[in-house]
């Protein structure tokens, strides 16, 4: 049997086609039962986010083309277009591939830890419909412990990559305590949505977001428990705000000097950390000037970025080399495991011939017959059976001119040193050769 991942992701496919290819929630408990009852499929686990929609299985040698084309029914997608953008990878390159998504090192943001916690769900919902068995079982927590050396060990996930986490992790080197911070975001972007995701996730609890519509700040804001204004309202937030965030497309200052100077009147000049992410920017730079106002640019950010890209590829760097210690002892893992269930296989197999000569041995002997004959007939019958299909896979080795298994069969098949000293026929000769 054969590890399978097959699947596609960011790099692979446009998000239009990631979106055809997903597997919604309703979807993967009768997605997971089906993939598991192909003929080719042992075993099977679906890993589904908007970045990757990735199956991972336990096959036979025909399985890769099997699970494309039941991905391609599954969502009614041709099978051609869906090749072009797929990729596949096998046993040891399989267990690469899963162990280097769950630390991050195949993600859009390098290092990002969320990845980890979506690929148990994967595993938990794998499990409860019964898609794993020993192999996939035992690759996953592999993994798991794998990417958990990972976080230990190297800086992957401490360092922010992105513009919204960058302002984040800035604004908690002012502040101690972000439960008492209260935060006003200017716009409703896709940023500022992240920037209130990661200020919501920090601790913030107060959290307001202004937009020229009052609609959409709602849509960012309601979720995380925030309010909604209109930028016409920004004046009076601003007295409350520790925090200010603005990324808007305004080709105008929204943020001017003399409004911030008021605002700081009515604060009693508590400090205020802003970060100004807009291009063209959309608090003055005059503001800066103020004394009690923290403020940064997204060339600030940047450089912040820049620097933990770089750390972030250091530690990426140091995370690869425990993948591969990581692949290389589930590797070894595996071929004991194998080598265990073929050792035990072959038991079986001389146990059963063993007890079947026996009884036939016993059969005899009840009926009154020889026992010198019949231990003579027994040991005969033992060699032969023994011997029999190791002497016919030689045969069949040397008419194919098969030399990797020839060369291997001494080692398998014949001691180190003869089973006896000496054979019983040379002992004889020797004992009547001894002079009296």
């Amino acid at each position: 049997m054969t590890l399978l991942a097959l699947g596609i992701n960011h790099r692979t496919a446009s998000v239009a086609v990631r979106e055809q290819v997903a597997f919604t929630p309703t979807q993967l408990e009768s997605a997971l039962t089906e993939l598991r009852n192909l003929p080719q499929i042992s075993e099977a686990a679906v890993l589904s986010t908007c970045n990757r929609t990735e199956l991972y299985c336990v096959t036979d040698a025909a399985g890769e083309h099997a699970v494309l084309d039941w991905l391609g029914r599954f969502h009614n997608l041709r099978v051609e277009d869906l090749s072009r953008c797929a990729y596949h990878y096998l046993d040891n390159d399989a267990a690469r591939h899963l162990m280097r998504v769950a630390v991050g090192l195949d993600s859009m943001v390098l290092g990002e830890p969320q990845i980890l916690g979506q690929l148990k769900d994967a595993y938990q919902q794998a499990r409860q419909a019964n898609g794993l068995g020993g192999e996939l079982e035992r690759l996953f927590q592999h993994t798991f412990a794998v990417a958990k050396q990972v976080r230990t060990e190297t800086g992957i996930g401490k360092n922010p990559v992105s513009v919204a986490y960058a302002a984040v992790s800035m604004a908690s080197r002012i502040f101690d305590d972000f439960s008492r911070a209260r935060a006003l975001l200017i716009g409703a972007g896709e940023t500022i949505e992240l920037v209130a995701r990661h200020l919501h996730e920090a601790g913030v609890r107060h959290l307001t977001v202004a937009n020229r519509t009052r609609e959409r700040a709602e849509q960012v804001s309601a979720p995380l428990g925030g309010s909604a204004i209109t930028l016409s309202e920004i004046p009076e937030a601003l007295e409350q705000a520790d925090i200010v965030i603005s990324s808007t497309a305004s080709p105008l200052p929204i943020l001017g000097k003399g409004m911030v100077e008021r605002a700081l009147k009515k604060r009693r000049h508590r400090p205020v950390f802003m970060v100004d992410i807009a291009v063209p920017r959309d608090i003055e730079p005059e503001v800066g000037e103020l004394a009690d106002v923290f403020l940064y640019t997204v060339d600030d950010l940047q450089e912040v970025i820049e620097e933990n890209r770089r750390h972030r590829q250091v530690a990426a760097d140091q995370a690869e080399s425990l993948i591969e210690h990581g692949v290389g002892s589930w590797q070894h893992e595996r071929r004991i495991r194998n080598g265990g269930e073929l050792i035990r296989d072959y038991r079986l197999h001389g146990e059963a011939i063993r007890d079947h000569s026996r009884e036939q041995a016993l059969e005899r002997l009840a009926k009154g017959e020889d026992p010198a004959k019949i231990i003579e007939r027994l040991a005969h019958q033992l060699a032969n059976r023994l011997m029999h299909q190791p002497t016919l896979a030689l045969r069949d080795a040397a008419s194919q001119e098969n030399n990797e298994l020839l060369n291997a069969a001494p080692n398998i098949l014949l001691p180190a040193k003869p089973a006896f000293e000496q054979p019983m026929a040379a002992v004889k000769r020797q004992k009547d050769d001894t002079p009296a």
